[in-house]
């Protein structure tokens, strides 16, 4: 019973970990609660330029650190969410967008896990068709049955 509580608890703990890890400092938090989660709001929908698969909400790297900076900064200064988001993706361009638009620029973006998605599915199809076992020749008439053993006759002899 105590090893399984104690591996129990180790499972928890290591899955409750990640969720414990806020990137946010103390020192970056806003004091207005409306403004913070303004900034949080924003946060979360912009990539961190290092890590790449986290929001700068998530990242602990220093250039997301550095960016929620300067979105709580630009949000003191009265920008609104999309100023905010149009300045970064001047700079940075849609990359920086978690959920980038659908346009132009970023139509191999959106249409290749589409691709994939049809490759796949017709390696797949390919693939079972492939593996369908072979049906069961039909039956010999009698003409051909005399023919075979005439041959197998002659083999033989």
């Amino acid at each position: 019973m105590g090893r399984k509580f104690l591996a129990l608890a180790a499972v928890l703990f290591f899955a409750v970990m990640p969720s414990l890890a806020f990137a946010v400092e103390p020192g970056e938090m806003l004091k207005d609660p409306k403004l913070e989660a303004r900034a949080r709001t924003l946060s979360q929908q912009l990539r961190c330029l290092v890590c790449q698969g986290e929001s700068i909400e998530d990242s602990q790297a220093q250039l997301a650190h550095d960016f929620r900076v300067l979105i709580r900064q630009r949000i003191k200064a009265g920008e609104s969410n999309a100023q905010i988001k149009a300045f970064l993706v001047s700079r940075y361009g849609d990359f920086i967008l978690l959920k980038p638009p659908f346009k132009a620029d970023t139509l191999l973006l959106w249409g290749t896990p589409v691709l994939l998605l049809v490759l796949g599915s017709g390696a797949i199809i390919m693939a079972v068709r492939r593996r369908r076992p072979m049906r069961k020749p039909a039956s010999l008439g009698a003409t051909e049955e005399a023919r075979l053993a005439e041959l197998v006759g002659t083999e033989e002899g």
